[in-house]
């Protein structure tokens, strides 16, 4: 009981501190903000005693301790020598943000993190603990310079670093930093399309993490395991291809208004960059898939299904199929 109750409350605080990032309007809050939520994750991460977890929350705070000097170091600077470039300062304070949720190229904490980390961590460090550090950087997206380097990078990198990975975790992790790469190249273009993004990525990377979460799947060779249930397989063949951003499914939405909006920017070269990388981590995406419902031949039939796979199925098909034709109607 006491153990549910200090996780409630450090869920809480985590909570009101990213609502406080959000609504302040000064850099002492903001700065307050990232810490509050610092200590708030923390304890969370630490409710698996052993030693992975030990690891991998000193390794995390080592790197957002770090990234908060520097943030508050680099404000400090800008308010005392008001003469300095704004622009040198805007890219100093970015930089300590992109270490702060993992992007490229300060990307190098957070894949060896997150293989230390149960699924419920991974799940709210893919998806809460980004909403902060993007909120500041939409704050400061005047230099888009450094933004599109770090979306085409992070692109490249996430696309590259999970392609001889075994551990789904990695995956997910270098899935996540190329993503991040597409909501910075979304910042350059319109301040608010991030959200929206941030917002389906989210729901996707929940859904996932949640059935291996169940299943207890860490590693590809499990996919073979997971289930007898064709319904269940299907189901994260769509959310997997949904989070490769492959057509029809609703990852590919988020993707398309991206494109759009590179397209009409005429921004052909990180349009080019971003496509092509995509086509890339789809391939680790099918690998998933391939690995999940081909390798393992025996159980390969249609079983009697359960309601709660059959309500599963349904939503995820309703989702990820009936809402980007909505919005292509629209």
């Amino acid at each position: 009981m006491l153990k549910n109750s200090s996780k409630l409350l450090f869920l809480t605080t985590l909570i009101m501190s990213t609502i406080l990032v959000i609504s302040s309007n000064n850099w002492f809050s903001l700065w307050m903000g990232l810490e509050i939520n610092l200590i708030s994750f923390i304890p969370i991460m630490s409710y698996m005693k052993n030693n992975f977890s030990a690891e991998s929350c000193m390794l995390y705070f080592l790197v957002q301790s770090m990234s908060s000097v520097l943030f508050l170091f680099f404000i400090l600077l800008s308010i005392t020598l008001l003469k300095m470039n704004n622009i040198l300062i805007e890219t100093l304070i970015m930089s300590s943000m992109m270490i702060k949720m993992g992007s490229a190229p300060f990307h190098f904490w957070l894949p060896e993190i997150m293989e230390k980390m149960n699924w419920v961590n991974c799940m709210i460090l893919m998806t809460w603990q980004k909403i902060a550090p993007m909120t500041i950087l939409s704050y400061l997206s005047q230099n888009n310079k450094l933004l599109l380097i770090a979306a085409m990078t992070g692109t490249v990198i996430g696309a590259m670093g999970g392609i001889n990975q075994t551990s789904i975790r990695k995956i997910m992790a270098y899935s996540s930093i190329a993503h991040l790469g597409w909501m910075l190249a979304c910042m350059t273009m319109e301040n608010e399309m991030w959200i929206y993004y941030l917002m389906i990525y989210s729901f996707i990377v929940i859904m996932l993490s949640n059935m291996f979460n169940y299943k207890s799947i860490l590693y590809m060779n499990q996919l073979n395991f997971t289930s007898k249930s064709m319904m269940e397989k299907i189901t994260y063949l769509i959310l997997l291809l949904s989070l490769g951003g492959l057509p029809p499914f609703l990852g590919f939405l988020p993707k398309w208004m991206v494109i759009q909006s590179l397209m009409n920017n005429q921004m052909y070269l990180t349009l080019t960059v971003l496509v092509m990388t995509t086509l890339i981590t789809l391939f680790y995406y099918l690998r998933m898939s391939s690995t999940m419902i081909m390798m393992n031949s025996s159980i390969n039939k249609w079983n009697t299904l359960s309601y709660n796979n059959n309500k599963l199925l349904m939503i995820n098909i309703t989702v990820n199929f009936m809402l980007p034709m909505m919005s292509f109607l629209v």
